[in-house]
């Protein structure tokens, strides 16, 4: 991923000079938005950005930030633009009642009605205030009167006491836009880091010192006009990542003579941290771990055995409650009354009994792949969001832990915490770590089938899938049973019987099925005709991008899918072909493919594998994995003739 970080000086050394554009003068209402049908940046867009204003401004006299946001959006087809219906404005709080606040929130939608324009303001029972964790509230607001046409528009001004680092601001999105601006208004004495990320280029800039409200200050304000969409590609685990977007940050302020430098380490997160009452107060209550510790976890005869032994019972005594966030909300000690408590109680009682044990257990702080990847150029305790636990062994390797899942192994994290990177707090020193999934997980598809003369088959079908595979297909089963197998039932669309899902070998999970079917074979002139993978065929791939790729390759796992078939001919048949075997590979054996068909009495065998042995590769790997997959669903589609002997 590529990431443009700027300041001052680089900004203004590196943008071109545009002309002048009359930042946040908000457009007059206009009666042909209302009439227009259709984006002319992109005809079939569901909804596109009229006009969008962030203006933010710094009170020298207070140290606040004034943020005021104006957007005015039309909407073409109401049921394809559901993320744009309804306005959330998420607001945060410490624990030293420092809060932000929303002032003069108003919305109103747009209609034109019998030849006149109708507008609907929102009413107040419209505007919810949702309190999503200890630290974050969330105004909610949802538009009232929405139809195909309508044009939406909504103002506000948020308050904020928390300026040393303000919220990202993306620039791209999933539809048009067609002007958005973005300007930040500082007293001098402010100085600030302008980190920029993408590669869109603002076609109106101003970077420059500047009388403002009668203070002398600096300035950012950047313009954009006609912004197509994002354009996602396959396998991105969040496209975020790679949208144009800015986030300033103070780096320094300078008052009365007095120079203060806000750079701030990973090693002071850490250590500002430590003193936080939910966060490293919550870890020093060494009394709840020691009353928990069992026999079993202290006679374990290694330390990878005592930190086993403590994860199962984290996973067997506590739930999570499906929140995040490197805090916790109730409490250490609250988690081991209720037994349910977000991510950061769960893995940190997990730490605080693994040191109990003798264990070097510490915390890992990282961000989950939702909230995009952690800024490691900029330490802030704000921007990490998720908090798993490692085990530092005599040898100096690292052992991770998560206690979220019942199903999760040593060394597995869940995939939201597989982002890149993370920050190993240790006792003494901040260590940036490479958060990646170097475990395999495996799909076996076997059939057992066999073939009758008048060209059914009848048989039995089993997919297993270990390690993280495994671990989220069970996740899946068991949040809706019923939903899991009608959809494994719209993926294989022939009659089958007795379906069976569940874990198996104590951790690997299997769906299993009886079939009896007449849709695999073809008859063709006293032959029998059929593709030996039956119904594991594959037909298509998903690496079928004609343009050019712009992003990187992004798995969750090293993965490897493995098919075999085994089919039991009539008696008094014999084969008349086979398909061709194929093997292939990339130099590096990154990407492996294998086919192979053997016939041996009366058993046709076809045996298939495909291994992917990362979960990132460069732009420039896709044209390998376009040639291997086109390999694979051609080999895969080659046909078996059987004939009477």
């Amino acid at each position: 991923m590529k990431t443009k970080l700027f300041s001052f000086l680089l900004l203004s050394a590196s943008f071109l000079v545009f002309a002048q554009q009359k930042f946040l003068e908000i457009p007059k209402f206009n009666e042909a938005d209302l009439k227009k049908e259709k984006s002319t940046i992109q005809e079939d867009a569901p909804a596109e950005i009229i006009y969008s204003s962030i203006h933010n401004v710094i009170d020298m006299n207070t140290g606040t930030l004034e943020t005021t946001v104006f957007k005015r959006i039309k909407i073409y087809k109401k049921d394809k633009a559901e993320d744009y219906l309804n306005l959330e404005i998420y607001l945060q709080q410490n624990d030293r009642s420092d809060r932000e606040e929303v002032m003069s929130l108003k919305a109103v939608t747009y209609n034109f009605e019998g030849g006149k324009v109708v507008t609907t303001p929102i009413q107040k029972d419209s505007k919810i205030k949702s309190k999503e964790s200890k630290y974050i509230t969330i105004q909610k607001v949802a538009f009232e009167n929405v139809k195909d046409g309508s044009v939406l528009e909504y103002k506000y001004v948020k308050h904020s006491p928390f300026i040393q680092e303000l919220p990202k601001v993306y620039f791209e999105r999933d539809i048009p836009v067609v002007y958005q601006e973005y300007i930040l208004d500082a007293p001098k004495p402010y100085g600030f880091n302008i980190n920029f990320q993408g590669s869109l280029v603002p076609k109106y800039k101003q970077v420059e010192p500047k009388m403002l409200y009668g203070i002398d200050s600096n300035t950012w304000r950047f313009g954009f006009e006609n912004v197509k969409p994002f354009k996602e590609e396959n396998f991105m685990k969040n496209s975020d990542n790679f949208k144009t977007s800015i986030r300033p940050e103070i780096n320094s302020t300078y008052f009365n003579n007095n120079f203060k430098s806000y750079a701030t380490s990973w090693d002071d997160v850490r250590k500002k941290l430590k003193e936080y009452d939910d966060f490293g107060v919550q870890l020093g209550k060494k009394s709840i771990a020691r009353d928990l510790i069992t026999p079993d976890m202290m006679s374990a005869p290694t330390p990878v055995k005592k930190a086993e032994e403590v994860l199962k019972f984290i996973q067997k005594n506590y739930t999570w409650d499906e929140t995040t966030g490197i805090f916790t909300r109730d409490g250490i000690k609250n988690l081991t009354t209720t037994k349910i408590g977000n991510a950061a109680e769960i893995n940190l009682l997990m730490i605080m009994m693994m040191r109990e044990a003798g264990l070097n257990a510490y915390p890992i702080i990282l961000k989950t792949v939702r909230e995009g990847v952690l800024n490691i150029a900029y330490p802030s305790i704000t921007d990490p969001n998720y908090v798993v636990a490692c085990v530092e062994l005599d040898n100096k390797s690292i052992n991770v832990y998560d206690g979220t899942s019942k199903l999760l192994e040593p060394n597995l994290l869940p995939p939201r915490a597989y982002n890149y990177n993370g920050i190993l707090l240790k006792d003494n020193e901040a260590v940036l770590l490479n958060i990646n999934n170097t475990i395999l997980s495996q799909t076996f598809l076997k059939v057992d089938a066999k073939l009758n003369p008048d060209g059914t088959f009848e048989g039995n079908f089993k997919d297993r899938d270990t390690r993280l595979f495994s671990i989220l297909a069970n996740e899946n089963y068991l949040e809706n049973k019923e939903k899991y197998q009608k959809e494994y039932k719209e993926k294989y669309a022939f009659p089958y019987t007795n379906i069976k899902s569940g874990i198996v070998n104590d951790k690997d999970f299997e769906t299993s099925f009886d079939f009896n079917a007449d849709s695999f074979t073809d008859g063709i002139g006293g032959k029998l005709v059929f593709n030996p993978l039956l119904f594991l065929h594959r037909q298509n791939h998903d690496f079928n991008q004609t343009e050019e790729r712009k992003f990187p390759i992004e798995f969750f796992s090293p993965y490897e899918t493995i098919k075999k078939v085994t089919i039991t001919i009539p008696d008094g048949y014999k084969v008349d072909n086979l398909p061709k075997s194929k093997k292939i590979k990339t130099e590096d054996e990154g990407i492996v493919y294998s086919y192979l068909v053997t016939s041996e009495g009366n058993k046709i065998t076809v045996e298939s594998s495909v291994k992917i042995d990362s979960t990132d590769y460069p732009k420039e790997y896709y044209a390998a994995f376009k040639q291997i997959f086109d390999v694979i669903t051609q080999y895969e589609g080659q046909l078996v003739t059987v004939v009477k002997k």
